[in-house]
C-alpha cells in the first residue's frame, strides 16, 4: 500500500516534469540538427532504442502503484513519445508530400497539408495503442494518460500553426522540414486557440484539484505529473502567441 503524501509528493512531480520536459527537448534537437552524412541513421537507431525501452517500461510499471512507479511510466510514455519526435524531426516519418503548399485554400489547402505529415499521424495512431492497449485497466495508468496529453495537446498544436498564430518558432525545424513552414498562418489570432486554451486549461484545473484530493502518496505523484505536463504544453501553446523567444532556452542544443 503506498505511503500517505507530503509536500515532497505534490512539489517533486513539477520539477521532475520541468526538467525532463526541458533535457529531452534540448536532446532531441540535438540529435536531429544539421544535415550532415548519417544523420538520419543515427537519429533511427537513437529512437528505436528509446521505444524498445519505453515500451519495455510500459508494461513494466503497469501494476507499480507507488511514487516510483508514476515516474517511471511517466519516463517511459516519454521515451515512446519520443520515437515520434526523432523520426519526424530528422525527415524519416512524415508524409508523402515534401513540397511547398501550392496556391490552393480552404480544404484543399487542409488536404495538402495533412498529406505532409500522414505517415507520421499514422504512426502516432499505432504508436498510442502500444501505450494504452496494455495499460488502459491497469493499476498505474500513468503511462497512456502522459501520452493522451501529449497526443491531444499537439494535435491542438498543429491546428493552431494551421489556422494562424503569432509564432512559427522555425529555427525548431531543421532545414530539411522547412517546406512545412508554407502550411502554417501567421495571424494575431485564430478563432480556435482561445477554445483549446480554455478547454486544456479546464482540464488542467480539474487535475489539479485530484491531486489536493489524493489520499495516497501514488495518487498526489501520479496525478501531479499527468497535471504537470499538461501545464507545460498550454505554456507551449502561449509560445505561439505571446512576443518572447523561448528557443534561447535550448541554445545549447544546436550545433550551428
Amino acid at each position: 500500500m503506498s505511503a500517505e503524501p507530503s509536500s515532497l509528493h505534490l512539489w517533486m512531480p513539477l520539477v521532475f516534469s520541468i526538467a525532463v520536459w526541458w533535457l529531452s527537448t534540448g536532446l532531441i534537437l540535438r540529435l536531429v540538427d544539421g544535415n550532415g552524412p548519417g544523420r538520419q541513421t543515427r537519429a533511427l537507431l537513437a529512437a528505436s532504442l528509446a521505444l524498445a525501452l519505453g515500451l519495455a517500461g510500459v508494461v513494466l510499471t503497469r501494476d507499480m502503484t507507488t511514487p516510483l512507479g508514476a515516474y517511471l511510466a511517466f519516463t517511459s510514455a516519454l521515451l515512446v513519445w519520443s520515437w515520434q519526435e526523432i523520426t519526424f524531426l530528422a525527415g524519416i516519418v512524415t508524409g508523402p508530400n515534401r513540397q511547398p503548399c501550392p496556391q490552393v485554400k480552404g480544404w484543399m489547402r487542409a488536404w495538402h497539408a495533412f498529406r505532409t505529415i500522414a505517415h507520421h499521424e499514422a504512426a502516432l495512431v499505432l504508436l498510442g495503442a502500444a501505450v494504452i492497449v496494455p495499460t488502459w485497466d491497469a493499476a498505474n495508468p500513468v503511462a497512456y494518460q502522459i501520452f493522451l496529453v501529449l497526443w491531444a495537446m499537439r494535435l491542438s498544436a498543429k491546428l493552431n500553426l494551421f489556422l494562424g498564430v503569432k509564432n512559427f518558432y522555425e529555427s525548431f525545424l531543421p532545414p530539411s522540414l522547412h517546406y512545412l513552414l508554407t502550411y502554417f498562418s501567421r495571424r494575431s489570432f485564430n478563432p480556435f486557440f482561445p477554445v483549446s486554451l480554455c478547454l486544456s486549461t479546464l482540464v488542467a484545473v480539474l487535475l489539479w484539484e485530484k491531486v489536493l484530493l489524493g489520499e495516497s502518496a501514488y495518487e498526489v505523484a501520479a496525478s501531479s505529473l499527468v497535471a504537470s505536463l499538461l501545464a507545460l504544453a498550454i505554456l507551449e501553446h502561449l509560445f505561439l502567441v505571446l512576443p518572447i523567444h523561448p528557443e534561447r532556452l535550448w541554445r545549447w542544443a544546436w550545433a550551428r
